[in-house]
C-alpha cells in the first residue's frame, strides 16, 4: 500500500502473522510504515490521529484477521477528573521528583527496566532485550521524544516513562518501575503525572497506546475516564467503566 503526500510517496507494509503477545492462541499482524526525513514529525502527528503507535523509527497499527481486540486509546485530559483511588495514589507519591530528560539511555535505566521485565513480562519478547536493544528503543526516534525519570528522596530511580510529543498531546511509549514498591502503584502514578503534565502544556490528549480487550495486562487503561478509542468512524468515547 502507498499513500501520496505533497513531499513523497509513503509506503505501508503488512507484517507476517506472529503469535499475539496479549491473547492466547491468536495471531498478530501489523500495518507498518517508516518515519524518516524532515517530515517525520508531521507524519507521526497524522498517524497518531489515525490510531497508529510508534516503535523506534516505525509507526504501526494492528490489522489482525478476524480480531479487533486492540483499540488505540487516549485520555481527553481537560475533562479528566481522578477518582478517589487515583487521588490517593497521586498523594502517596508526592515525595517523588520528576525530570524530563533527552532520550538518552543509561545503565541505571536499563537495570530498572530489566528487573521490571523479569518481574512482569518474562514471557514476552522484551525479556530477551540486551542493553543495546534497550538503547535503541530509547534513542532511535525521528520525532520529539523525552524520557521522564522519577526519583525518590534518596535520588534512587524508581520509575521512568518514554514519551513522544505531538501537536495535540503526548504519547506514552513505554513505562517501567520498581516492582518492589507495589504499594506506590507507580504505573498508575506515571499516567496521572502525564495527564497533569499534558494539561500544564496546554495540550488536549494523552495517548496510551492500545487497550486490548480480554488482556489483563492492558485492563488498567480502562481505569482512566473519560477514555476515547479509535474506531472505523474516528475517535469515539468508550463506555464508562465504574471504579472506586
Amino acid at each position: 500500500m502507498k499513500y501520496d503526500t505533497p513531499q513523497k510517496t509513503q509506503f505501508f507494509f503488512t507484517t507476517a502473522p506472529m503469535p499475539c503477545p496479549y491473547l492466547k492462541d491468536r495471531l498478530e499482524q501489523r500495518m507498518v510504515t517508516e518515519l524518516m526525513g524532515p517530515n517525520a514529525t508531521d507524519l507521526g502527528n497524522r498517524l497518531s490521529l489515525a490510531g497508529f503507535r510508534r516503535s523506534h523509527t516505525i509507526s504501526y497499527t494492528p490489522v489482525c484477521d478476524g480480531c479487533s481486540a486492540c483499540v488505540s486509546v487516549r485520555i481527553p485530559v481537560r475533562e479528566f477528573k481522578p477518582n478517589k483511588t487515583q487521588r490517593k495514589i497521586f498523594k502517596r507519591n508526592a515525595d517523588l521528583t520528576a525530570q524530563e530528560c533527552p532520550p538518552e539511555a543509561s545503565t541505571e535505566q536499563y537495570a530498572l527496566f530489566k528487573t521490571y521485565i523479569s518481574a512482569r513480562h518474562l514471557d514476552g519478547d522484551m525479556a530477551l532485550m540486551e542493553e543495546s536493544d534497550y538503547t535503541a528503543m530509547v534513542e532511535e526516534t525521528p520525532v520529539q521524544t523525552a524520557m521522564v525519570e522519577f526519583r525518590d528522596q534518596d535520588q534512587h530511580l524508581v520509575c521512568a516513562v518514554l514519551i513522544d510529543r505531538f501537536d495535540d498531546g503526548y504519547s506514552a511509549i513505554y513505562s517501567f518501575f520498581d516492582t518492589d514498591l507495589n504499594a506506590r502503584s507507580l504505573g498508575t502514578y506515571m499516567v496521572l503525572w502525564l495527564i497533569e503534565h499534558t494539561q500544564m502544556q496546554g495540550l488536549d490528549y494523552l495517548y496510551l497506546g492500545y487497550w486490548v480487550q480480554g488482556s489483563r495486562k492492558m485492563e488498567y487503561k480502562r481505569n482512566f475516564t473519560p477514555l476515547e478509542g479509535f474506531t472505523s468512524k474516528g475517535w469515539k468515547r468508550l463506555p464508562h467503566k465504574s471504579y472506586t
